[in-house]
């Protein structure tokens, strides 16, 4: 384990950089030149005005109020200045409930610091074992560790009886978090404002009928089974249907037609700002070759051209009958009769006719509404096929990366650098630094991956994608990152008879291994969540790309308005971030405690610097009401017990096995606990109560009587490609009010299964509308 002295340095260089980082964004936050690169979230509301009108040509771009700088830090109690009914309002439940996974790691971590430093601390640093082992390099801080406590001591009973209490304390507060998000969800629930999401479900599988359109075939199943509270439905019509192809053709018009449009808005500037002379282009790729005209025409000739080519596309999808998928989002006249739709099963057979509550309209991810059951049952089997090869397969790199901890393995691979690894400011850097900072970099090429992964598995909103890759990257991280860092960081000479023992071995080898690695998870923590969480503050990237494209393409306001990038919480890789973290809390609270303080000064820094970025900065792409949080209960679950575990396999090896048989009740009732609060709390983040659903509808007819549901409806799930566009739109079927018969062009009756054995008669027939099942 490395010293104090090489965890020191570590300490030193991360709170500079993140010194460094906050004071670079206290300054650059004041100059009103960056307004909208640190408070993009206002402008978006319409709240905030430039501070750059109406001033001088130099206090436009420098703020010369010397008193604002006095106060440069006042942003850290102003983000803590908002209550959170506020916040939610402002942000969306979605943000407000991330940010409480930063305040439950200080809830939890916290009492439990305060009890290992009481307890424990002594235990282990009074253990005495290292210093009587010979030839036994060792620092102060393995004597906090629990292996400084001699084989077969009583003093792990203060282990045991510690490790109960923190499992106590870890699961009292998940239960009273998940009781309070889930009130907190179904009070948002009740106080929302109308949205169409509210009324619509999104029906997938639609069976194919020889007799009829997709149209007509949802229209009249509706009608039919749902006669009371159908209102009417939005049939999807695709771009990229014939199957792939013409969504590809589309979407290359759309890009090639925005990257013109950039271009003439850069030259048009250009012209602007020295209008004795037009700009030339080259017509050769990206300007570079070919012959020299005037930038101005030569862009705007591509731009009707594509403008052209688009419509052409776009007409060709609207009069193609196989541009029409079997899916559609079905509105309803009440919210009890969306609910009763969505969570109920429409038809005897469970793979057609598949409903559920539609996502909001822009948390839609329309490129999946139309995969048939059967083929998303085999995408998801490949998927996890090959995201077991993609965890298995990293160990290799992450092997390689950790072992660079090993000073010994260095110079074995590398003789000529052993002069320059012995000097002592190169080894603390390498022992200290360097490990860490190399997985961060093996990290970041990951999450495009999963995504791309979750996207393949069929998911047809954005909020659950980012759920399903949530879920992959925890894995990896905990495979790879946490088990194959301890593994391959201290054993790697030893991985092959490793791979060698019985499973059953495994929480021994591991276990073994946990309290060597805790000053390298230590450097981790200050190089991710401490450097990491001040370089997210200061936004680098969008401050550079703001006064690009502000300098070069912003020609109007709402041009610059474009020109801001207030990004959003990515929930699919935080998540998995912060449940790393509570990971290592959970397992080395009763193994090496000194780890506890790092952990939580990154959830206190953490906490204050998300706060002010979900209040100033980033805006959802979506509001999924905190859907998420059954997912963040269960895999804290999962890292309580993999904690556990590992105990209960260190203490085996430490000539306590036979007490250590008392630890095995612990994973049986955590598990019993988990499946307690899912049974008591998950429904409502699934479901929404009938009760519920009934006291708005109510409520919402006796506030707006007169209020036209299907002018409200019409146009909220068009889709992207049909919008802002001065075409003819999708139709969207409404219900046939005035007629008491549901029309149909089917002359069979004589079986309610789905595909009609129909002759190719198209004579119309009624059927009663009487609100039983109509025969097909």
């Amino acid at each position: 384990m490395a010293s104090v002295q090489d965890i020191g340095l570590s300490a030193a260089i991360n709170l500079l950089s993140a010194f460094a980082f906050l004071f670079a964004f206290a300054m650059l936050r004041l100059q009103p030149v960056n307004d909208r690169v640190y408070f993009p979230k206002w402008y978006l509301k319409g709240i905030r005005g430039s501070p750059t009108r109406s001033r001088g040509i130099m206090t436009r771009f420098v703020n010369l109020d010397w008193t604002t700088y006095v106060k440069f830090l006042n942003w850290m109690p102003a983000a803590l200045k908002m209550p959170e009914p506020e916040l939610i309002e402002h942000a969306g439940l979605d943000s407000a409930v991330y940010i409480r996974i930063y305040l439950l790691g200080l809830k939890m971590f916290v009492p439990i610091t305060l009890l290992a430093f009481g307890v424990l601390v002594p235990v282990n640093w009074t253990g005495e074992t290292l210093e009587n082992i010979d030839d036994l390099t060792f620092s102060n801080v393995d004597k906090l560790s629990i292996s400084n406590v001699p084989p077969g001591s009583p003093r792990f009973w203060a282990h045991i009886t510690m490790t109960y209490v923190f499992t106590l304390w870890t699961c009292y507060i998940l239960y009273m978090e998940y009781k309070t998000v889930a009130n907190m969800r179904l009070r948002h629930l009740a106080a929302e404002s109308r949205r169409p999401d509210q009324l619509t479900v999104l029906v997938r599988n639609v069976p194919p009928d020889p007799d009829e359109s997709v149209n007509e075939h949802v229209e009249h199943f509706f009608c039919v089974n749902h006669p009371d509270h159908y209102l009417c439905h939005q049939a999807r019509f695709f771009s990229w249907l014939n199957v792939v192809y013409n969504a590809n053709d589309l979407a290359k018009l759309v890009a090639q037609r925005k990257a013109m449009q950039n271009w003439l808005t850069y030259y048009e500037n250009k012209f602007e700002r020295k209008p004795s002379s037009r700009p030339t282009t080259k017509t050769g790729y990206g300007g570079f070759w070919g012959t020299t005209v005037d930038a101005i025409d030569f862009y705007t000739s591509k731009m009707d051209i594509l403008a052209r080519q688009e419509a052409v596309e776009r007409e060709k999808i609207m009069n193609d009958p196989k541009s029409i998928m079997p899916a559609a989002f079905v509105s309803f006249r009440s919210r009890w009769g969306t609910a009763v739709c969505a969570q109920t099963q429409q038809c005897h057979n469970p793979t057609i006719w598949l409903t559920e509550w539609a996502p909001e309209p822009r948390d839609v991810f329309w490129d999946n509404l139309a995969i048939p059951y059967v083929e998303l049952s085999i995408r998801r089997l490949l998927t996890t096929v090959a995201l077991f090869f993609l965890i298995f397969c990293f160990m290799i790199p992450i092997a390689f990366v950790q072992s660079l901890a090993n000073l010994e393995g260095i110079q074995k691979v590398l003789p000529f650098l052993k002069p320059v690894i012995e000097m002592k400011t190169v080894k603390s850097v390498i022992q200290g630094f360097l490990p860490g900072i190399a997985l961060k970099i093996f990290l970041i090429i990951l999450p495009t991956i999963l995504m791309t992964m979750s996207q393949i598995e069929g998911y047809t909103s954005l909020s659950y994608l980012d759920r399903r890759s949530a879920e992959k990257y925890f894995w990896f991280i905990i495979v790879n990152v946490f088990l194959g860092s301890i593994i391959t960081g201290t054993a790697f000479q030893q991985l092959k008879s490793f791979l060698e023992q019985p499973p059953t071995e495994i929480p021994k080898t591991v276990g073994v291994s946990i309290p060597m690695k805790a000053t390298f998870f230590i450097t981790y923590i200050m190089v991710d969540g401490w450097a990491g969480i001040a370089a997210e503050i200061l936004r680098v990237v969008p401050l550079v790309i703001f006064h690009l494209k502000n300098t070069f393409l912003v020609k109007t306001e709402q041009d610059r308005q474009q020109a801001m990038d207030p990004g959003h919480l990515d929930f699919a890789t935080s998540e998995p971030r912060i449940q790393f973290y509570f990971l290592l809390g959970l397992v080395y609270a009763a193994v090496a405690p000194i780890l506890l303080p790092f952990i939580i000064v990154f959830f206190a820094f953490a906490y204050v610097v998300f706060r002010h970025q979900v209040i100033n900065v980033y805006d959802q792409k979506y509001e999924s009401g905190a859907r998420y949080w059954p997912d963040v209960h269960r895999r804290l679950i999962i890292c309580l017990i993999i904690s556990q575990l590992l105990m209960m396999g260190l203490l085996s090896t430490k000539k306590f096995a036979k007490v250590t048989a008392l630890l095995l009740p612990q994973p049986i009732l955590t598990f019993w606990f988990y499946r307690y609060c899912a049974g008591r709390f998950e429904s409502a983040f699934s479901k929404f109560p009938l009760q519920e659903a009934m006291v708005k509808d109510t409520l919402e007819k006796a506030t707006e009587p007169n209020l036209n549901l299907k002018e409200y409806l019409k146009e909220a799930y068009v889709h992207p490609v049909f919008k802002g566009n001065d075409f003819d739109r999708p139709r969207a079927v409404d219900e046939e009010e005035s007629n008491p018969l549901v029309r149909t062009k089917r002359t069979s009756q004589g079986t309610t299964r789905y595909n009609s054995e129909a002759s190719s008669s198209a004579t119309a027939t009624p059927v009663a509308n009487t609100g039983s099942p109509r025969l097909m």
